[in-house]
């Protein structure tokens, strides 16, 4: 499936950390403790004044997020943001009253200039540049996104075993082009759902087959799922959660918006009934339970047949270890998911922690 050179520019918005991340890696989070410690000292601050609740500080994270990034290894320059529900009296003492408001902090200086430009990743970056004195280019991410054009669209879209969501748009579209950094995201959070693809098509290039699925306006959004491939509309929202809540509750997955698994991932009902059972029967009785369990996991299908052979595997250990197996075996995977591991191996710590959660 070939990624969307259009998109790499679209794209480029995509954030690598989201705004609401308690730690973001390339943004420094600024406090009462640490402002004056990291700000007005020996480099230069961007800072971000915003509001957990605000659309628009929403709609600028990616950017900001982007930007930080790219100024990661500047030792010359900070990139920062406050939030000011949790910090009133920063945000007063700088006149902030309005979100977001982004100021420039010279180095060794508490004097502010606000910034007025446009609230992309490469202005600001232009705008810093200009003040700090540096010269740092705003890194493109590969796109998640999934193109479709007249050769693959079929082949992907029309795929039995895939739940597809399409955004028909145009590259001069204005809404499309605000969209794209919400669609990446969101694409970038199922990118590990082998039976859920986030596409786009070109439907200025391809016309024919925007005027088949009844495309009038940019962008329209149909979903495409493996029982139904005539399309249904998209009518939700067009934030990041809106559409990841779409996904999980169309596709049944369980992630949120920065591709996380749930706590309610992997889990399956008719399973954690006969764990309830298990967990409170005597020995004799779980060697039967457990022989349910496995019955029962048997019989599932899809991604759920994959749960099954870990409330077995979970089942079996909890026989044979003891009653304590269940919750020493999560003490461990919470340190590991602690660490830094790659996204796969996160999956399948967390997965199998929540099938070990009904056993404890």
């Amino acid at each position: 499936m070939s990624r969307s050179p259009i998109w790499l520019t679209l794209a480029a918005t995509l954030a690598l950390v989201f705004f609401l991340s308690p730690a973001a890696a390339d943004v420094v989070v600024l406090t009462e403790d640490n402002f004056e410690k990291e700000v007005g000292q020996d480099r230069g601050a961007l800072v971000e004044f915003y509001a957990p609740w605000c659309g628009h500080c929403k709609k600028l994270a990616p950017e900001y997020e982007k930007l930080g990034a790219s100024f990661k290894k500047s030792k010359s320059v900070l990139i920062g943001k406050v939030d000011c529900d949790e910090h009133k009296s920063i945000c007063t003492k700088y006149g902030v009253s309005g979100y977001p408001t982004i100021q420039w902090f010279p180095k060794g200086s508490l004097e502010p200039k606000k910034y007025e430009g446009a609230r992309t990743a490469e202005a600001l970056a232009e705008f810093v540049n200009l003040e700090g004195g540096t010269n740092v280019k705003i890194a493109t991410v590969p796109s998640s996104v999934v193109v479709l054009n007249s050769d693959n669209f079929d082949e992907v879209v029309l795929d039995g075993k895939k739940d597809v969501l399409v955004e028909f748009y145009a590259p001069w579209c204005g809404h499309c082009k605000s969209l794209a950094p919400t669609y990446e995201s969101l694409a970038a959070a199922f990118k590990n759902e082998e039976e859920v693809v986030i596409a786009n098509l070109d439907a200025d290039s391809y016309k024919d087959i925007g005027e088949k699925y009844g495309v009038s306006g940019f962008p329209t959004i149909k979903f495409f799922p493996k029982n139904n491939k005539d399309g249904e509309d998209y009518e939700g929202g067009r934030d990041i959660d809106s559409f990841v809540t779409f996904i999980n509750e169309k596709c049944g997955t369980s992630r949120d918006a920065k591709g996380q698994l749930t706590s309610n991932a992997g889990l399956v009902k008719e399973l954690d009934t006969l764990v309830k059972e298990f967990v409170t029967a005597g020995d004799d009785e779980k060697k039967a339970l457990y022989a349910k369990i496995e019955e029962e996991a048997g019989k599932l299908t899809g991604s759920s047949a994959r749960y099954g052979k870990i409330y077995v595997k979970a089942a079996k250990s909890s026989l044979s270890k003891g009653g304590d197996y269940a919750k020493n075996e999560i003490q461990r995977l919470e340190r590991m998911l602690a660490k830094s591991i790659s996204p796969v191996k996160a999956d399948e710590f967390t997965l199998k922690k929540n099938v070990l959660s009904a056993f404890a």
